[in-house]
């Protein structure tokens, strides 16, 4: 199977303008997670897709592959379908790897593209411990066979006494068929997805399937949202050193 690995990379952000650009010990954000990502043993290509010529150009000097997108695409995965069709090469499936994780392990990776052998969408998972409560932290309830329930920002499942079922916390990386991504940006918005503001509830409501793997990586995946979470980045990686 040949599969692309996409990193859509956004420079305006209500939050936290520019994040791609930040500075992480010296090297910019977009390509802390480039580095990582080309680590992964599965991928047959690896480009960003922008928006931005500023973060075009940061990441083609410094050697790498990067498209240019339309800006007026409505989310990431909008932005991996086109970016897919311009950088061509007949690939079988693309992974969408989130542009905020400059500690992302590329093991994570490498289980997606291990998943979209047998399913047209998958993602991951990792068992929670703590911060049921937080809203930012999405989780997700599987089927028997390993097939998402539901995701949301509440905590799911609800223990109502001491059971002893996990909570699953999940993890934003997501492996498409070509084919199903074609699709799925096709799909109109659905009344859940926009109440929970969770893209990904949108392919449940028309009844299509998400594969969830629980991931063996031990690696922190953190998302940096807020320049906060760049501080906390910069420390762990810092530490790596």
């Amino acid at each position: 199977m040949k599969i692309l690995g996409i990193i859509p990379a956004r420079y305006s952000s209500s939050r936290f303008p520019g994040k791609p650009l930040a500075d992480i010990l010296g090297k910019p954000m977009i390509l802390r997670v480039y580095e990582r990502a080309i680590m992964s043993t599965s991928l047959s290509g690896l480009v960003v897709a922008t928006d931005d010529n500023r973060i075009y150009d940061c990441v083609v000097n410094a050697g790498y592959h990067a498209v240019m997108t339309d800006g007026n695409l409505p989310n990431g995965t909008a932005r991996c379908e086109e970016a897919l069709r311009i950088y061509g090469g007949g690939f079988d499936a693309v992974i969408n790897i989130q542009g905020d994780e400059p500690l992302l392990d590329p093991v994570m990776i490498d289980e997606v593209a291990g998943l979209l052998r047998e399913n047209y969408c998958a993602t991951l998972c990792r068992e929670m411990s703590e911060n049921f409560a937080d809203p930012n932290i999405v989780k997700v309830v599987m089927t028997l066979e390993g097939y998402a329930l539901y995701f949301s920002r509440s905590l799911i499942p609800y223990k109502r006494n001491e059971s002893s079922l996990p909570v699953y916390q999940h993890i934003g990386i997501y492996g498409y068929s070509a084919e199903f991504l074609r699709k799925y940006i096709g799909l109109s918005d659905t009344p859940l997805s926009m109440a929970e503001s969770l893209e990904q509830l949108r392919i449940l409501e028309h009844g299509y399937r998400i594969k969830v793997g629980v991931t063996g990586s031990k690696g922190q995946s953190i998302g940096v949202d807020t320049p906060e979470d760049l501080v906390r980045v910069r420390k762990l990686m810092n530490a790596e050193i």
